[in-house]
């Protein structure tokens, strides 16, 4: 297996989750998140414990308190990153634009809202930009976990970081 350069240059995303609400989903990006070396920011609350566990299960030997940083509200987090100049991307279902054909920066934050709502208004109104995993269109969305995924690795190969 290949190992992971890093681009000094470049640095990497950022993957923010907000109000994750199912634990499973949120210990298999952390675990992702882990491989590649990437903070995650959990916007709160949280829909469950991280002591849960279902949450242990999956996470297992992965989860490092030092790659999470929380936030206790959605206006604590863009305050935050507006006042850094961070780039705020949103994935979700009701964009048009596919992050395929979109120009990943270092240093994005890549943000996914909860698995059973989504993002509320405010948070699409807030954020720099929307982007869509392109997917057949009789179909709701992907899990969560796989969407970040996805999106990681295109983010980590434009700016050549993988």
């Amino acid at each position: 297996m290949e190992r992971m350069t890093h681009n000094k240059a470049s640095r990497p995303p950022i993957i923010a989750l907000y109000q994750p609400d199912i634990p499973q989903n949120t210990a298999s990006i952390i675990r992702t998140c882990s491989c590649f070396g990437l903070k995650v920011e959990i916007i709160e609350p949280c829909g469950f414990s991280l002591e849960d566990k279902r949450f242990k299960r999956v996470v297992m030997d992965y989860y490092n308190k030092k790659m999470i940083k929380n936030y206790m509200s959605w206006s604590s987090f863009i305050n935050f990153k507006t006042k850094r100049n961070h780039r705020v991307l949103l994935l979700t279902t009701k964009s048009r634009k596919s992050f395929l054909k979109f120009k990943f920066k270092s240093g994005d934050t890549l943000l996914f809202g909860r698995e059973s709502a989504g993002a509320p208004k405010e948070v699409h109104t807030q954020v720099n930009d929307r982007l869509t995993i392109p997917i057949k269109k009789n179909k709701r969305s992907l899990n969560l976990s796989s969407s970040v995924s996805m999106v990681v690795c295109e983010s980590l190969r434009q700016i050549k970081l993988i």
